[in-house]
C-alpha cells in the first residue's frame, strides 16, 4: 500500500466516508454493460445455483438450478445463460472501423464497440473462469451431449476471464476492484472485497458514517452476501429445506416458485448495489488514455470473434512453455504501461510517484526555445529550460525525463544544482515533439512561469522479447523430443 493510499484510508476513518484517490475514471465503462450476479452451492466445486443477469437495471433475469448436483440441470442452466450472453455479445458485431497498420501502408478492421461484463467481486470472476473451463470442452454429440451453445459460452467466458488478467482491461470487471481503484475506504483490503461494505463507505445512508454502514452490511440477515458464496445460516435453515421440498415435488410449480423467490431475495440487493456502483463510476470523467486501453479490448474481442467464426478450437487446458512465457511478458508489459498511463492521466496517482522519487513538479524559470545544436553533421533543434523545484530530484545528469503534458517529448538532465534555500535548479535539454524544423511550434516548449511535472516514467512503446518457436523449444520445456540415430 502506498503512503498516499494509507493516508486516504486514515482520512476516511476520520471523515466517516471514503476518500477519492483518483481525479478521473481509469476504466472504460460501457453504456450497456452486462451485469452478472452469480451464486454457487456451498460444498460443491463451482456448482452454479443461480444468477441474476441483465444489461439494464430493469432487465434482471433470474436463472436457477433447482438441483445443483444434477449434471443435466447444470448444463440446462448453461444453455439458458448462453441464450442471454451470446446474443448480447453478437449485438456488438454489427459495425467495424478501419485501423491503419504498418505505418499506414495497410488497414485492418475491428468492431467499433465491445461487450463488457460486470460482476460484484473477484470471486465472481473466478466463478466465470471455472464455469467456462467446465463447459468449453463439452460436445453437442457423443456421450453426455449438451446444447450446442454451451461450449461456445464456455469459450467466451474463458476469453473474458483471460482478459480480466490483463492490467487495464475493462472487458470483465469486478465492481469492488473498480470502486476501490478510485476511492479509499476506512477498512482493510480484505473487507474491500465485500461490495455492500465498500458501497457503505462510498455512499452511506443519511445520518450514518461509512463505518456504521459497513458494519451493518456485514450482517447477512440484513444484507445478503454479494456471492458467489452464500451465508451458512441461510444455507442450513432456508436454502436446504427449499431444495429438498423441490426434490420431493419437482412437478409442483409452487415448490419451484418458492425456491426461485428465495434466491431472488438473496440476489436482488446485490443487483441494486451493482447499478449504484455503475452510477458512481459514471460520475467520474474518463482519463485521457482510457479510450486507448478500450481499443485494445476491442481488438481482442474482434480477434477472438474471428477465431470463433473460423471454427477455431477452444483455449487449451494449460499453456505450453512458449505460450506461457509470451503471456507472462504480455501481462508484465501491460502492468507497467497501466501504472504509467494512470500516472500520466491523474495528478493524484502521479503524487504517489513523486513521493517515491520517480517524479517532481517545478516552475520553469528560464527557457531558450530557439537553441540549436550544430555539433553534429546537421543542426538540430535542442531547446533548454531551467526548472526550479522544492522537491527532491534523485535523477542523475544524463537521465531522460518525460512530461505528461508533452508525452512525445524527452527532457535530458543537463545540470542539477541544489540551492541553500531548499530549492533545486534543474537544467534540461528537450528533444522530440517539436516537428522537424529548426523553429519550435507554439506550445511545444514549456514557457517561463509554467508549472511542469517531470518523471522518469515513460509512456512509450515497450518492445517485446524474442522467444523460440515451438519447434525450437527444448524438450525440457515442452518442445519436440530429440531424435538420436541408432
Amino acid at each position: 500500500m502506498s503512503t498516499l493510499r494509507a493516508l486516504a484510508r486514515a482520512q476516511a476513518v476520520a471523515a466517516g466516508r471514503a476518500q477519492p484517490v483518483a481525479t478521473v475514471r481509469h476504466l472504460h465503462l460501457s453504456d450497456r454493460p452486462l451485469v452478472l450476479v452469480p451464486l454457487a452451492l456451498a460444498g460443491e466445486a463451482n456448482a452454479p445455483l443461480a444468477v441474476l443477469v441483465g444489461a439494464a437495471p430493469d432487465e434482471a433475469r433470474l436463472l436457477v438450478v433447482p438441483q445443483p448436483r444434477n449434471r443435466d440441470q447444470r448444463f440446462a442452466f448453461a444453455a439458458e445463460l448462453a441464450g442471454i450472453v451470446l446474443p448480447y455479445l453478437d449485438s456488438f458485431r454489427g459495425v467495424t472501423e478501419a485501423v491503419a497498420v504498418d505505418r499506414g501502408r495497410d488497414v485492418r478492421h475491428r468492431y467499433v464497440d465491445a461487450p463488457q461484463l460486470l460482476v460484484p467481486n473477484p470471486a465472481g470472476i473466478t466463478f466465470l473462469r471455472l464455469f467456462g473451463r467446465s463447459t468449453r470442452f463439452r460436445r453437442p454429440d457423443g456421450d453426455h451431449p449438451v446444447y450446442p451453445s454451451v461450449p461456445l459460452l464456455g469459450r467466451w467466458l474463458t476469453f473474458f476471464a483471460e482478459r480480466a488478467e490483463q492490467p487495464g482491461s475493462a472487458a470483465l470487471l469486478a465492481m469492488t476492484d473498480a470502486l476501490t481503484l478510485h476511492w479509499a475506504t476506512g477498512q482493510s483490503a480484505v473487507e474491500d472485497l465485500h461490495l455492500p461494505a465498500v458501497l457503505g463507505w462510498l455512499d452511506p445512508p443519511p445520518g450514518s458514517t461509512g463505518a456504521e454502514a459497513a458494519l451493518r452490511a456485514e450482517d447477512p440477515a440484513l444484507v445478503p452476501p454479494a456471492g458467489p458464496a452464500t451465508d451458512p445460516d441461510f444455507d442450513n435453515h432456508r436454502l436446504a429445506p427449499a431444495i429438498e421440498a423441490y426434490a420431493g415435488a419437482e412437478d409442483d410449480p409452487a415448490a419451484y416458485d418458492e425456491l426461485a423467490g428465495l434466491l431472488r431475495g438473496q440476489l436482488a440487493p446485490t443487483w441494486e448495489l451493482m447499478w449504484r456502483g455503475v452510477g458512481l463510476m459514471r460520475a467520474l470523467p474518463p482519463g485521457a488514455r482510457v479510450a486507448g486501453r478500450w481499443a485494445g479490448d476491442r481488438d481482442a474481442f474482434t480477434g477472438y470473434a474471428e477465431h470463433v467464426d473460423a471454427d477455431g478450437g477452444p483455449q487449451p487446458r494449460r499453456d505450453g512453455a512458449v505460450a506461457a512465457a509470451l503471456r507472462l511478458q504480455r501481462l508484465e508489459r501491460a502492468l507497467t504501461a497501466w501504472a504509467v498511463q494512470r500516472a500520466y492521466d491523474d495528478p493524484l496517482v502521479m503524487a504517489e510517484h513523486r513521493l517515491a522519487g520517480e517524479a517532481f513538479v517545478g516552475e520553469v524559470t528560464l527557457a531558450d526555445p530557439k537553441r540549436v545544436d550544430d555539433s553534429g553533421r546537421r543542426p538540430v533543434l535542442r531547446p533548454r529550460i531551467q526548472v526550479v523545484t522544492v522537491e527532491p530530484v534523485p535523477m542523475p545528469v544524463g537521465a531522460t525525463l518525460y512530461s505528461p503534458a508533452r508525452p512525445g517529448q524527452k527532457a535530458t538532465v543537463v545540470f542539477v544544482t541544489p540551492g541553500g534555500d531548499g530549492k533545486t535548479e534543474v537544467v534540461l535539454e528537450l528533444s522530440g515533439g517539436m516537428g522537424r524544423g529548426l523553429t519550435a511550434p507554439a506550445g511545444s516548449v514549456p514557457e517561463v512561469g509554467e508549472r511542469i511535472c517531470l518523471t522518469s516514467l515513460s509512456d512509450g512503446y515497450l518492445p517485446g522479447g524474442v522467444f523460440p518457436t515451438p519447434e525450437e523449444t527444448p524438450w525440457t520445456h515442452g518442445g519436440p523430443p530429440e531424435h538420436h540415430d541408432g
